[in-house]
């Protein structure tokens, strides 16, 4: 029997996002599956799972999605992709696509969800963040500021919103093998040329990124903890998942900024 609570998953068609929108139709729910290719649900029938066309960066399709939706009780805003650049290097297209889809498409998406969830009575928003969200990296500057963005729109949110019933999540997993180091991360042509005056640190760095990411955790962690956060209203504002996240969060907590920078220094070899 369908559950009667409606889940809007976006970026639902790969990685983290699919693997949500498959556990949440297991345990019931009615799932909005959002994403930018329909064809991705192609191999998919599951009558708890409805898929709807997505672009988070036009505000008219993030409109016209809601049109569809009478109810809403809890969002999950995964959809996001991560910049490789430095900021020398940076390209003005480049940089405000990266806000974008990260902190503005987020951003609407959550303002259309929040009046039919006043409407309910309450609801669930669980932002998907990352571990850089609170630590930053060379050559992330971009991601990591989306991130950190992301961390505070969150805080903010459960101040605003708490009056409603509505909670307010963030989930910072680390690096998990899902396509998002094959499809979801854009390279600078600048900085990874081979001329370029960051071309040691690119050499040294890029690679371990990816292999971290190609050989991560399960994405159905991210996905099991997500259902647990609906399930538990007494669930903290936030939650690390990951072997990375694990390690790093904790570790910046208790060391001074300069320390905790060696420490990142001396891992990666910077």
């Amino acid at each position: 029997m369908m559950n009667e609570r409606v889940v809007l998953v976006t970026g639902a068609g790969t990685g983290m996002g699919r693997a949500t929108v498959r556990l949440l139709a297991k345990k019931g729910f009615d799932v909005i599956a959002a994403t930018r290719k329909a064809e991705n649900f192609a191999d998919v029938d599951d009558e708890n799972i409805r898929v709807f066309e997505l672009d988070i960066t036009d505000p008219d399709s993030v409109k016209k999605i809601f049109e569809k939706i009478e109810r809403l009780d809890i969002l999950v805003n995964n959809a996001g992709y991560g910049l490789v650049c430095t900021v020398e290097d940076m390209d003005e297209a480049e940089m405000l696509a990266q806000f974008n889809v990260n902190v503005f498409g987020l951003l609407r998406v959550t303002k259309h969800a929040i009046l039919p969830m006043r409407k309910n009575g309450g609801g669930v928003i669980i932002n998907i963040s990352s571990f850089l969200g609170k630590i930053g990296l060379p050559l992330l500057t971009f991601y990591n500021a989306t991130k950190y963005a992301v961390e505070g729109i969150t805080d903010s949110l459960r101040y605003e919103l708490s009056d409603f019933g509505i909670r307010v999540h963030s989930v910072m997993p680390g690096f998990f093998d899902t396509q998002f180091a094959r499809s979801n991360l854009v390279m600078n042509q600048k900085t990874f040329s081979e001329d370029s005056p960051y071309s040691s640190m690119v050499s040294r760095l890029a690679p371990q990124i990816v292999d971290q990411i190609n050989n991560g955790n399960d994405p159905n962690d991210v996905a099991e903890l997500i259902y647990r956060i609906i399930e538990d209203e007494s669930f903290p504002a936030r939650v690390t998942v990951g072997d990375k996240a694990s390690k790093f969060i904790p570790m910046r907590k208790e060391l001074s900024d300069e320390d905790f920078e060696r420490r990142v220094r001396d891992y990666y070899g910077l």
